[in-house]
């Protein structure tokens, strides 16, 4: 089963996506990949978000990038929004992610960082496992 459920607004985002599921994958960490957008797709974000079993969501979105809060606003997992440069620098993405409403938190990384929110994803289920924060600390070491 997965740990990390990673969707992505648009099939274009799936660049971002795959340096997310690398590094996922570099830690043995399971994780489920979908594309669903929240302006196009709610009701599949809906069943996405609902019928996972993962610990954490990973989104990723560009534009108007309203899919990680929709996310976030369907669960009490922690979410990690990742912005995609689409238009002005990826700064309209950022800004819409890290601007959520009190009560509905959304952990953001930066434009296009993929890599840090499977990261962050990681530092999360560590807290609870042993063995990855062991490989979290010695990956750490070899840097």
């Amino acid at each position: 089963m997965e740990r990390v459920l990673i969707i992505c607004g648009s099939k274009s985002d799936e660049e971002i996506a795959k340096k997310t599921m690398d590094t996922l994958g570099e830690f043995g960490v399971a994780y489920k990949f979908e594309v669903a957008s929240a302006h196009r797709n709610p009701e599949k974000v809906d069943s996405f978000v609902k019928g996972t079993g993962a610990d954490v969501i990973i989104a990723i979105a560009g534009l108007s990038a309203a899919l990680p809060g929709v996310v976030a606003s369907k669960t009490a997992k922690p979410v990690i929004g990742v912005p995609v440069n689409v238009k002005l620098d990826g700064l309209d993405a950022l800004l819409s992610i890290m601007q959520m409403p009190p009560g509905v938190p959304v952990a953001t990384v930066g434009i296009d960082n993929g890599k840090n929110a499977a990261l962050l994803a990681i530092e999360i289920l560590a807290l609870k496992d042993e063995p990855l924060a062991k490989k979290l600390k010695e990956a750490r070491a070899k840097k």
